[in-house]
């Protein structure tokens, strides 16, 4: 079905940057980037996937199955993403809050031409269709030319808006903390947007921007016809690689600081830090639930639990969550079994979600879902998409949510100060960007 090729790479990262502005000009891109973060789980260095053969574009009714057909009739390459507020087809729930991006619920599609990378080595699989255009595709990449970099414009910061005052933000997360104490739920994860409308964005300028200050590990650029994601995840959903599948949540986080001393101390508080730790381990027992419904009995294990990551703005804690699968699991079935992610909702989820609903003033859509990839094995990996810019360029619209996990152990003006570090980048991007 696919007719491939191996290149190898002089300078790999040279290659990288020609290559995503060639794909810029296609009508559906997903590449996905680690930045070559180590991740003993990682199958690739980055993919990207260019120019849809086939695709499925849907709303929330039915998404799973519908993916589920689409997934096993192409058994190909797919590549796309799950928004988030696919929950109202896993579960008996409504999205009822603004929705300024307007992106559909589901959106993957069969590429025509892909791109594999892995250490120095490039495997180009192309259609057969089109598959006569691999060499000189090739030569096209290699001799485009990587501008240097122009002065950035002046910061307009007027220009970035918030859904939530810092009064209503503490305000919810009063309300939020009396579901807590009357025992509604143990934890969730609440959100705010900030927004930009009627802006001309560069979406490739903005994913360079925001990739180069934060250079995560699950860090992908979306374009399929106007709509745009500009992700710098640091956080894996879900993978599958025959029948085990792992997901690493992430809850806890500390900010980075340039002095090593005091970095350091940041790690150590993070490590020691009560509240953090059961953010964590709420949310890490959520998966081992999630991933039993689809497990083996007894293959559900903790590899590892409250693990200090470091990335370039901050320090996380995160989880290891592994299984095995039962024979005869479809692959759908394991994320439609899981999603949305526990780290993303709260615990317990379906209440977690209700709450969310009731006191966000912003649908999420794409924001906490997941961008990813199926392999014609029926294998996956997807990232969550945190600390990602997404943007309608019919509309104009510019949009970037954070958020947090509510305790018991909660202070709302800290919680509030945690929000204002996941913003940092993604607001230092879009000022200078716009």
């Amino acid at each position: 079905m696919r007719s491939n090729k191996i290149f190898e790479l002089s300078n790999v990262n040279l290659f990288k940057q020609k290559l995503l502005s060639w794909a810029s000009g296609f009508r559906e891109v997903v590449w996905l980037d680690s930045n070559e973060y180590p991740d003993k789980y990682r199958q690739y260095d980055a993919i990207l996937a260019v120019e849809a053969f086939t695709a499925i574009k849907t709303d929330a009714v039915e998404a799973f199955d519908k993916l589920k057909e689409y997934q096993e009739t192409t058994a190909d390459w797919i590549l796309g993403y799950l928004s988030y507020d696919l929950k109202n087809d896993t579960e008996n729930l409504k999205s009822k809050n603004y929705d300024g991006l307007d992106f559909p619920e589901l959106y993957f599609f069969q590429p025509q031409k892909l791109f594999l990378l892995k250490g120095n080595q490039l495997e180009v699989q192309y259609l057969r269709v089109v598959d006569d255009e691999i060499d000189l595709d090739f030569i096209e990449i290699n001799d485009i030319v990587i501008p240097e970099k122009t002065a950035q414009k002046p910061q307009k910061s007027t220009l970035i808006q918030s859904r939530l005052s810092k009064e209503e933000y503490l305000q919810k997360i009063g309300n939020m903390l009396k579901h807590i104490h009357r025992g509604d739920i143990y934890e969730a994860n609440f959100c705010q947007e900030f927004y930009a409308e009627n802006v001309d964005l560069e979406p490739l300028q903005v994913f360079n921007a925001l990739n180069t200050i934060s250079n995560p590990p699950f860090a992908s650029f979306v374009k399929l016809e106007n709509y745009h994601a500009m992700c710098a995840s640091p956080e894996r959903y879900i993978q599958k690689i025959g029948n085990k599948v792992v997901s690493q949540p992430i809850k806890g986080t500390a900010a980075r600081h340039a002095n090593p001393k005091i970095d350091a101390e940041n790690v150590q508080n993070l490590t020691e830090d009560l509240k953090e730790r059961s953010e964590n381990i709420m949310i890490a027992d959520l998966v081992r639930n999630d991933l039993s419904r689809t497990a083996k009995k007894g293959s559900v294990k903790v590899e590892e639990l409250c693990e200090v990551y470091s990335f370039k703005q901050v320090h996380q804690l995160i989880s290891t969550i592994s299984a095995e699968l039962q024979d005869d699991i479809a692959a759908v079935d394991v994320l439609e079994s899981t999603f949305p992610m526990g780290s993303m909702t709260g615990a317990p989820k379906i209440s977690a979600m209700k709450i969310i609903e009731d006191l966000e003033e912003t649908k999420r859509g794409l924001y906490s879902g997941a961008i990813g990839y199926f392999t014609p094995a029926a294998d996956f990996d997807f990232n969550v998409v945190i600390r990602s810019i997404l943007y309608n360029l019919e509309n104009k619209y510019a949009s970037f949510s954070v958020g947090g996990a509510i305790t018991a152990q909660s202070k709302p003006d800290k919680e509030y100060e945690e929000c204002m570090v996941k913003a940092r980048a993604m607001r230092k991007v879009l000022e200078e960007n716009v």
